[in-house]
C-alpha cells in the first residue's frame, strides 16, 4: 500500500477530487448559470427566428396573392384595351367608308355640275354662233319683208322649241 501513496497519479486524482469537492459548488453554479443564460439566449433567438420565419411566410403568401391579383387586373385591363382598340378600329373603318362615300358623291356631283356647265357653254356658244350666222345671212341676202316673216315664224315656233328643250 505504500506504493499507492507514492505515485503521482494517485495524488493527482486525489487533488482533482478534492478540488471539485471544495470548489465544485462555487464553480458549478456560475458555470451552470452561464450555460443556462446561453441556453435561454439561444432559445429566445430560436423563438425569434421562428417568429420571423412565420412573418416571412405570411409576407410571401401576401405578396403571392397580391401578384396574382395584379396579374388578373393586368389581364382584365389588357382585354378591355383590346376590346376598345377593336371598337375604335371598327368605328374608324366605318367613318372612313362613310367619308369615302361622301367624297365619291361630292365628286359625282362636281362631275355632273361640270357636265351641265359644259353643255350650257356649248349651247350658249352654239346660240351665239347661230345668231351671228343668222345676222350675217340676214344682213347680206334677206330683204326686210322676208326678215319680218322669218321673225314671225320663229316667234310662233318658240313655245314648241322651249317645250322640246325642257324635255
Amino acid at each position: 500500500m505504500s506504493n499507492v501513496f507514492h505515485e503521482a497519479g494517485f495524488w493527482y486524482t486525489v487533488s482533482f477530487v478534492l478540488f471539485f469537492v471544495i470548489f465544485g459548488p462555487k464553480i458549478w453554479k456560475p458555470v451552470v448559470q452561464v450555460l443556462d443564460a446561453r441556453a435561454n439566449r439561444i432559445r429566445v433567438e430560436l423563438d425569434e427566428a421562428a417568429r420571423l420565419r412565420r412573418e416571412a411566410e405570411q409576407m410571401l403568401e401576401d405578396a403571392t396573392r397580391e401578384r396574382e391579383q395584379a396579374h388578373a387586373e393586368a389581364n382584365a385591363l389588357m382585354e378591355q384595351t383590346r376590346k376598345q382598340a377593336e371598337e375604335l378600329a371598327v368605328r374608324a373603318r366605318t367613318e372612313a367608308e362613310d367619308m369615302l362615300q361622301r367624297r365619291e358623291q361630292m365628286a359625282r356631283d362636281r362631275i355632273s355640275a361640270a357636265e351641265r356647265a359644259a353643255i350650257d357653254e356649248v349651247r350658249a356658244a352654239a346660240v351665239d354662233v347661230a345668231f351671228e350666222s343668222a345676222r350675217l345671212v340676214m344682213g347680206e341676202g334677206v330683204d326686210a319683208g322676208t326678215a319680218a316673216s322669218m321673225v314671225d315664224k320663229a316667234i310662233a315656233d318658240l313655245p314648241t322649241a322651249l317645250s322640246a328643250r325642257a324635255a
